[in-house]
């Protein structure tokens, strides 16, 4: 990769550095092979150029999701972009199909909730961020397309995550072929459960792990031909026995013993345990807790996943039994015994741990103890019985701990998978190995010696993985490629695993000698592996070896080589454990058949591991790997902290590093044609003019760089190492001329600016100085100018004033006169028409109070006599009331009476009426009259007026004549008199009008009482009513049940007396369209005489001509709303016809009916065509109108006694509305109410009408919930292409005005909107209640702000600038789709896309790095949560002005904020979960429409003119 050809002064490199493995820089100066960089941290220093790698200065600050896509595919970049990575809380990255996880060692739930499972269902690999889910979903894909079984390997050092990892893939997996459970147990909750019982049994704390597996598991997921989970089997390999008695400090044993210490007290006490500290297994170091583990909790969920995974209840305490006896085990000491090299336990508490154990074992303790101190020689003469010293008796009890342990172990493993079951019958399957990575430590044993050749083999199956995809890429593309070498590790397998001459055959052939120790199998492997390129010999060792290994050297201690890879169980601890009382712990340890306890045959740890690995590698070689490579960022297990040096070795170790060198060997850099097209065009602008397409524009612009090696594929661009950065050197060479020439221009740009401003100001104070000189002489002029001009308009102002003050004196004497005269004339015309009025006044209120007199004492006069005449029938009714003997008599004499009472009511309004009638005329007559004396009295009076007038001018003519008076004496006496009467007739008539106005307050008064009196005997009547028709009914029941009876009695009886007494029919009541209740007929006799039948004949063909015509009658309306018989009025047909039948039937009062099944099961079969939306907004406005009609018209039976303190409702009989109408006139509300209740009638309903209602409101939800997921499954398409704009190339663009993208922007979203409106049109043009429509556009809409939002946070792709001016584009037709629906349908629609809204509205801000935390969260994004916020901030990137996201200040208070957050799952989660619920309640339906909307509905034509609908005409 050195690139010594391609650096200039001023590239940015990579150069090694020995604390952060890789530092960046830029070159200072290139002397041949010596390069001289100025590194970041400011030190300069001098490297040759093959140790220096190219640094991509266009790579994004938080890095790429797959690194093939890195322009420079090299350590250092690779380093680099995981870092950035983890610095953003992005934890994984793909190589190519290979998926890197950074351990966080932090807790992120909202990673691997079940809805982020639920988004990456389906979604093809590489389109959402890196995750397990993803490479889990490949490989089920792959699976169930393919037919071909899949593994996933997860690798990875010790407390890399591992274990984690296995979990979610386990889980996803379970999540894609889970189903529902048959006999209380899945299979895959069995197989996630098994996860923390074998973590409880098989983990343990380790220097670098807290939860360090401390065995290999492969899990073999088994799937049956549907994708469904049928079974599964786990296999464990190479479990570290030796931690059961050695623990180094600050390690831990096994989880399990300490889970046992801290176990409920009744357990503690039954194993006689107590603290950990106090057993010698347990305290070899002082770690005794994890942080943030409680170990009593941990035990109890262990026992509940035993159960899960089928261990029972008395398995689990033979298990915990046999871990209790190994902790007593390990505190048995001993000393020397009596005999020479004897052994005996030390002291009492040994002997209590002796005896503790063989009770927990169930086993004699003698035997233990023999067991213990003693072995027993068997030759052929003789057996001979051997003493152990102190030292071999404290490693026999070591080594049956260990034998112990192992063997329950492997007893878990192998009851998990016979309770979890294998399918025979199943053709693929998924396995996830969990498998330790490759170990190098100071000291290294023989376990550190299996796993690296378990990581050997597995590197070699992952680089021929890599080499193959690297060639099945190359074939794909269609290029010519060559044979790629890469370096194979086959000679170190063959090191170790060759026979008869490898490490694992010495090291068996060591053990089948006694004498042998590891310093002579040291010996041995120096003589026969010394001219061995792979193995070596440290110089200061005598017993030492070291392994070149892929990830480096590994220095093997062989002390204990020989004793670890011994298998085999002592005689007698076979003998003592097989022969216990417990028959779990003798399962344990079966009796070894006779021959192999005779062959010699040595078994070994090594070769049965290098067994079990082959199956491993024959397993995988017959699947399709995928491969997850775990990664710790460091050893202090803590968060935010990534170590560059142990990272880069762990990738190492892990084969990605050779992965890379691979990819290297051939064509490491792969660009899209349109990606290199943009970087690169701008070599060769003249390629890119014109109308070529971009693969002809690459092969052009490649010809004319002048590049050799290079291979253009189908869809990229390959080039070899080093070319790339090449073309960026010539790339950097063409921006710097360019760069040149733009400064040049600029500076001569600013001189020429500076001149024009020094030039502008020179002319600018010459013009200003001019300006002042004249300004001074114009001055003066203009002074002067003044001077005459105030003169002249102040003789002007004087002479004005005083000729308007004179003007303004005449006109105000002028005013005030005229005004006087006004007022005058004004007055007198006032009080004449005052005088007039009162006049008037006084009159009408005299005729009409003499009117309102005469009226009420009428009125007054009616109430009495009526309520007179009610207390009368009331009293009669009381009596005939308290006659229970002739109730039907009562009742139809009540009738009569009612009639009577009303025809009487009717008669006494006639007579009102006449009598108001010749009130009026009278009254007419009155004032007619009246008006005749006022007439007369004017005249008379207005003669005596002329007549005084006339006798003063008599008096003035002729004032010296005496006086003789002119005055008519006859006639003024004659008019005195005359109004003498008047005025007596008028006292009269006022006395007589007060009279009638007190007769007629008194007569309101009573008739006021009579109408109460009234209303309360209209009370009493309606209970009289109901009280006749409960007694109606007892006595009806009392019918029947004499009827029952009589029939008994018939059948008991002769033949004779039937024929004598022949029974009464009964006749049931078949009005209503219900069956005879089946009861009734199991009690009709079965052997009834000919006589009988003779008698009951006519009976039984009308009780089938009534039933038969009412099944024709409801298959006739069935068959008839099948049909699309539409609408009436903008309501539906089939629903208004369907209730007025339901309604005449009374089958809402019906206790048993099957009506209202036969509709329900039309209804489903009607809706059966899911798709047709049409359709099912039909049924949709049907079944919610028949629903609203039920809602108002039912009532539960018995609801109106529940309430006695409500009011009591109005009368309904003749009387009573008659005794209403006297108080209120009609109106027109009044009028429609009635016309309502005609339509609506209330109902007190039985049970099947209640559940017909209920299963009504059942089909309305289902059916809103097809249309909304219809339009939903329309618009899913749609959105995954709306969330990204269509990809253009820039340089084309830019040059030849045409863009390579084929789709419009807005087709897509167009065809969103052709969606909404072909849905609304439908919906509107079945009348579908406007709620419906709002509610299924608000949830749709809810939908599309959930998958654009989740699609724009799991795609770094559509988090870019012109992505987010697309989609605003795209909302914004949105909005105006919802201005044109309007809010009666639209309703809050588009409030429902506030969060993709808010997060496009921050896409598209300039100068994002410019704006606070506390504006985005306050101003620009307040809906958006601040894991949302991250997650935008983060994959951002500006692909149009290459503009920066928010500062890193923001950043990090973000991060601040997530990390005091992170213990809450549901806040730390970013993605939106669709809500699918119902939205509206039938109350909610029945708010929405009105009762009158159905006055003018007309039923189904087709029912109308069948004679037995002829209600329907009503």
């Amino acid at each position: 990769m050195a690139a010594t050809t391609s650096l200039v002064v001023g590239s940015l490199v990579w150069v090694e550095d020995s604390d952060i493995a890789w530092i960046d820089g830029e070159v200072m100066e290139v002397n041949g092979e010596d390069i001289k960089v100025l590194c970041t941290s400011g030190k300069t220093v001098v490297v040759k150029a093959s140790n220096v790698y190219p640094k991509d200065t266009e790579a994004p600050q938080c890095g790429v999701d797959d690194m093939t896509k890195l322009a420079y595919l090299h350590e250092p970049g690779v380093l680099q972009n995981l870092r950035s990575r983890y610095d953003m809380n992005e934890i994984y990255t793909y190589t190519g199909n290979i998926l890197i996880a950074v351990n966080p060692f932090r807790k992120l739930p909202h990673l691997y909730d079940s809805h982020m499972m639920a988004q990456y269902k389906g979604a093809a690999f590489g389109e959402l961020s890196p995750h397990p889910f993803a490479v889990a979903d490949a490989a089920y894909r792959q699976m169930i397309n393919e037919g071909i079984s899949q593994s996933i390997l997860v690798s990875g050092e010790s407390g890399a995550g591992k274990t984690e990892s296995t979990k979610l893939l386990m889980r996803y997996l379970a999540y894609m072929g889970g189903r529902a459970a048959a006999e209380g147990r899945t299979v895959e909750q069995q197989v996630l459960e098994s996860n923390p019982v074998l973590e409880a049994f098989g983990n343990a704390k380790t220097v670098r792990n807290n939860n360090s597996s401390r065995f290999g598991k492969f899990v073999e997921i088994q799937f049956d031909r549907r994708g469904r989970i049928s079974g599964a089997a786990i296999r464990t390999y190479l479990l570290e026995r030796s931690r059961v008695c050695q623990v180094s400090d600050p390690e831990r044993n096994y989880h399990c013993f300490y889970m046992l210490c801290a176990a409920p007290p009744e357990d503690i006490q039954r194993y006689k345990l107590g603290n950990p500290r106090s057993f010698h297994y347990l305290n070899q170091s002082n770690c005794y807790e994890l942080d943030g583990v409680d170990d009593s909790k941990e035990y109890i969920a262990t026992r509940r996943a035993m159960d899960v995974v089928g261990i029972s209840s008395d398995e689990q305490d033979a298990i915990f039994r046999v871990v209790a006896a190994i902790l007593h085990l390990g505190n048995i000491e001993f000393a020397k015994g009596k005999e020479i090299d004897s052994s005996v336990p030390k002291d009492e508490k040994s002997w209590f741990h002796v005896r503790t154990a063989a009770e927990l074992l169930m086993c004699d303790e003698k035997l233990l103890e023999d067991s213990l101190c003693k072995r027993v020689i068997v030759t052929r003469d003789e057996t001979i019985t051997k003493w152990l010293d102190p030292q071999s008796a404290a490693l026999s009890r070591d080594a049956l701990a260990k034998i112990v342990y192992s063997r329950l172990f492997d007893w878990i493993v192998d009851k998990i998978n016979s309770s979890i079951g294998q399918d025979p019958e199943s053709k693929f399957l998924i396995g996830v190995l969990d498998i330790y990575g490759f170990e190098s430590f100071k000291t290294n044993s023989f376990e550190q010696f299996c796993i690296n050749l378990t990581n050997e083999k597995l590197q070699q199956h992952f680089n021929q993985h890599v080499f193959k995809m690297e060639q099945e890429e190359y074939t794909k593309e269609e290029i010519n490629w060559s044979y790629i070498e890469f370096v194979d590790n086959q000679d170190v397998l063959d090191l170790i695993e060759k026979k008869p001459g490898g490490i694992i055959a010495l090291l068996d052939e060591a053990c089948m000698f006694p004498r042998s120790t590891h310093e002579t199998f040291a010996q041995k492997l120096y003589q026969t592996f010394k001219n061995h390129k792979r193995f070596s010999k440290p110089k200061l060792s005598r017993s030492d070896f070291t392994i070149c290994h892929y990830a480096g050297d590994v220095t093997y201690q062989t002390e204990l080589f020989l004793d670890k890879n011994k298998d085999y169980v002592v005689a007698e601890h076979q003998a003592l454990l097989g022969a216990s009382n417990c028959s779990f712990v003798s399962g344990l340890f079966p009796p070894l058949a006779e021959e192999s306890s005779k062959s010699s045959k040595f078994s070994s740890i090594g070769s049965r591991f290098k067994q079990q690995l082959q199956a491993l590698l024959e397993t995988l070689s017959s699947t399709e790997p995928h491969y997850i490579r775990c990664v710790k960022p460091n050893n202090l297990l803590k968060p935010s902290i990534f170590e560059n040096k142990n990272a880069l070795q762990q990738l190492r170790c892990g084969g990605v590093m050779e992965a890379i060198r691979i990819s290297c060997a051939g064509y490491p850099t792969k660009k899209p044609f349109d990606e290199f097209v943009d970087r690169f065009g701008l070599l060769a602008p003249d390629v890119l003019d014109g109308s070529s397409d971009e693969v002809a524009a690459c092969k052009k612009l490649l010809e004319k760089v002048g590049l050799q090696g290079y291979q253009i594929g189908k869809t990229k661009v390959f080039l070899r190492a080093g070319q790339m950065a090449e073309l960026d050197t010539r790339r950097s060479e063409v921006l710097g001329r360019s760069a040149s020439i733009i400064q040049r221009k600029i500076r001569s740009y600013l001189a020429r600016r500076s001149f024009i401003v020094l030039r502008r100001s020179a002319l600018q104070i010459q013009s200003v100085c001019r300006g002042q000189l004249a300004r001074k002489v114009y001055e003066g002029m203009r002074r002067q100018a003044a001077s005459l001009r105030i003169q002249r308009e102040m003789r002007m102002h004087l002479a004005r004033k005083a000729y308007n003050k004179l003007c303004l004196s005449a006109v105000s004497i002028q005013t005030g006169m005229r005004g006087m005269a006004a007022r005058n004339e004004l007055r007198f015309r006032r009080q004449t028409r005052a005088a007039t009025i009162i006049q008037s006044q006084c009159r009408k209120y005299l005729a009409r109070l003499h009117y309102m007199k005469l009226r009420k004492a009428a009125i007054a006069t009616q109430c009495a006599w009526r309520g007179r005449v009610a207390r009368k029938e009331l009293r009669k009714l009381k009596m005939a009331a308290r006659e229970t003997g002739a109730l039907q008599a009562a009742k139809n004499k009540l009738e009569k009476q009612v009639e009577e009472l009303t025809w009487r009511l009717q008669l006494e309004k006639r007579t009102r009426v006449d009598m108001e009638e010749a009130k009026t005329q009278e009254n007419a007559k009155l004032q007619s009259a009246l008006h005749d004396m006022e007439l007369r009295f004017k005249e008379t009076k207005e003669l005596l007026a002329k007549e005084c007038e006339a006798a003063k001018r008599a008096a003035e003519v002729v004032p010296v004549i005496q006086e003789v008076p002119v005055v008519d004496q006859q006639m003024l006496e004659k008019l005195t008199s005359e109004n003498e009467k008047l005025k007596a007739m008028v006292s009269s008539l006022e006395k007589k009008i007060d009279e009638t106005e007190k007769k007629f307050e008194e007569t309101s008064k009573i008739s006021e009482e009579r109408l109460k009196q009234a209303m309360e005997a209209e009370s009493k009547i309606v209970q009289l009513k109901t009280v006749m028709h409960r007694l109606e009914e007892k006595i009806s029941d009392m019918e029947s049940e004499n009827q029952v009876l009589r029939q008994q009695t018939l059948l008991n009886s002769p033949v004779k007396k039937i024929s004598q007494h022949p029974p009464i029919p009964v006749f049931p009541n078949l009005e209503n369209g219900h069956h005879i209740d089946e009861a009734n007929k199991s009690n009709e006799p079965q052997s009834v005489t000919p006589v009988k039948k003779v008698g009951t004949e006519s009976d039984g063909k009308l009780r089938r001509s009534n039933l038969e015509r009412q099944h024709e009658n409801v298959d006739a309306l069935i068959n008839c709303v099948k049909k699309d018989i539409r609408f009436s009025h903008g309501k539906p047909v089939a629903a208004f016809t369907i209730y007025k039948c339901l309604l005449h039937w009374k089958s809402f009062e019906a206790e048993r009916t099957n009506v209202f099944d036969r509709l329900i099961q039309m209804i489903g079969s009607a809706i059966e065509d899911e798709e047709n939306n049409g359709h099912m907004a039909y049924w949709l406005s049907n079944t919610s109108a028949l629903l609203f009609l039920l809602q108002k018209s039912l009532k539960a039976a018995g609801s109106s006694g529940a309430t006695p303190s409500r009011k009591p409702s109005p009368p309904t009989s003749l009387f009573g509305r008659m005794t209403m109408g006297f108080r209120s006139s009609p109106s027109s509300n009044n009028l429609a109410a009635a016309a309502a209740l005609a339509v609506i009638r209330p109902v007190e309903a039985k049970y099947p009408a209640l559940l017909f209602k209920q299963q009504l409101a059942a089909y309305v939800e289902k059916i809103y919930g097809i249309i909304r997921d219809n339009l939903k499954k329309e618009l899913s398409s749609l959105l995954s292409l709306c969330i990204q704009a269509p990809r253009t190339s820039k340089g084309s663009a830019l040059r030849s005005g045409r863009s390579f993208g084929k789709d419009s922007p807005s087709t897509h979203w167009q065809s969103i909107i052709d969606s909404l409106n072909t849905l609304l049109s439908t919906l509107k043009e079945n009348f579908v209640p406007p709620v419906l429509i709002q509610k299924i556009f608000t949830q749709t809409f809810s939908y599309i702000n959930v998958q654009l939002f989740n699609s724009l946070l799991l795609r770094r792709e559509c988090c870019t600038f012109s992505n987010g001016e697309y989609v605003k584009a795209g909302l914004a037709e949105l909005e105006l789709w919802c201005c044109q629906a309007k809010e009666e349908y639209a309703g809050s629609s588009w409030d429902e896309l506030k969060h993709i809204r808010q997060a496009v509205g921050f896409l598209v801000i300039h100068q994002k790095y410019r704006i606070s935390y506390d504006e985005i969260t306050n101003d620009l994004c307040p809906i958006l949560s601040v894991q949302q916020l991250y997650r935008i901030c983060t994959l951002y990137w500006d692909d149009n002005y290459n503009t920066r996201s928010v500062s890193p200040d923001v950043i990090s208070s973000m991060r601040v904020l997530m990390t005091e957050d992170s213990n809450d799952a549901v806040g730390n989660s970013f993605l939106l979960d669709d809500n699918s619920s119902i939205p509206f309640s039938v109350d909610d339906l029945s708010n929405s429409l009105q009762e009158k909307d159905f006055l003018e509905v007309k039923p189904a034509e087709e029912l109308l003119e069948n004679p037995a609908f002829e209600f329907l005409h009503e």
